[in-house]
């Protein structure tokens, strides 16, 4: 009897088949039994698992787990750390780059997938954090370090969709921009949460210097 094949492996070959396929056909076009003979897979395998809808949402999940794929130097600076997890994700996403431009331009024209993709990119970013070390939330809420991260690593994949050298130049130069802003916005961040309420004179930052008192000269 053959055994059977679990959810995560079925989803994972039918992502991986159906950028294969993307490279050629529209994703829009595909067809779930294409993806499946592809896949190397039974059409009833797919049944109760995934269709081909569930397929376009994984695949950012697909590719995120790169980013845990080699050690990080924790010695290195944050922003370091990160940069070179993010760029793992590029770097593996290099191999599908036709299928995965069919598939950005099928979620440009949907709605309903830009919607999933906005949860995707703050999955991502919460999980490249994880993998630079920086998932610690003394500093802020993991969530709000993320939506930084997310819209650096959106922005950086405007400039790797119009990549055109080997080396990767446009999107580690953008990669690097996005990322050195976010630090700052970051910071900004940080900044408002060490506010507080000081009776009526308004908000003020909690490492502000407080005013030396008067000297009394009676």
């Amino acid at each position: 009897m053959a055994r059977k094949k679990s959810p995560e492996t079925i989803i994972e070959k039918g992502v991986q088949a159906a950028l294969a396929l993307a490279e050629e056909t529209p994703w829009a076009a595909l067809h779930l039994k294409d993806i499946a003979e592809k896949a190397g897979l039974s059409l009833s395998d797919f049944h109760g698992v995934a269709d081909k809808g569930d397929l376009a949402d994984a695949v950012e999940p697909f590719f995120d787990k790169v980013m845990s794929a080699e050690a990080i130097d924790a010695n290195e600076a944050a922003r370091t750390r990160l940069f070179e997890a993010i760029m793992l994700r590029f770097e593996a996403m290099e191999d599908y780059r036709a299928g995965l431009l069919s598939l950005m331009r099928h979620r440009e024209a949907s709605p309903a997938r830009l919607l999933s993709l906005l949860s995707a990119r703050q999955s991502s970013a919460e999980w490249a954090l994880v993998c630079a070390g920086l998932d610690g939330s003394e500093d802020a809420p993991l969530s709000l370090k993320a939506v930084n991260v997310a819209w650096a690593m959106a922005r950086a994949e405007r400039a790797w969709r119009k990549e055109e050298s080997p080396d990767f130049t446009r999107t580690m130069a953008a990669l690097d921009k996005e990322l050195r802003e976010a630090e700052e916005r970051g910071g900004f961040w940080r900044r408002m949460r060490g506010r507080r309420k000081s009776g009526g004179e308004g908000w003020r930052y909690a490492d502000d210097a407080d005013p030396a008192p008067e000297k009394n000269d009676a």
